[in-house]
């Protein structure tokens, strides 16, 4: 096994009294900015809260988006003849209404 390159020296007394002093400032310091823990929460649920319309207008949206490319689909297979144009059409549907049945859901269970 090769032999540690390191050496490592003792501190003397002044110089570990430096490093103390030094952790000593750093921690008051950060604990002088640290801010209490009720207040972030409280901060970070108003913002959240704040996001929340636009978040569920963006559920609307995507809906409807995958409600016309699913119509388009469904006409397609329509119009060609496909025996599973059905399935295609509940699968369609039902992603449509799922969307925007969670988005309701949330916005009432969160009581946005």
């Amino acid at each position: 096994m090769e032999k540690c390159k390191w050496k490592f020296r003792k501190l003397n007394r002044k110089q570990l009294i430096v490093f103390g002093a030094t952790m000593a400032s750093m921690t008051i310091h950060f604990v002088a900015f640290a801010q209490d823990g009720m207040a972030g929460i409280n901060e970070a649920n108003q913002q959240v809260r704040s996001y929340f319309q636009a978040g569920t207008q963006l559920m609307y949206a995507v809906g409807a988006l995958v409600g016309l490319i699913g119509a388009v689909k469904v006409y397609q297979k329509w119009n060609a003849g496909d025996q599973d144009t059905g399935k295609v059409a509940a699968a369609w549907f039902g992603s449509c209404i799922f969307l925007v049945v969670v988005a309701t859901v949330i916005q009432s269970f969160f009581g946005v």
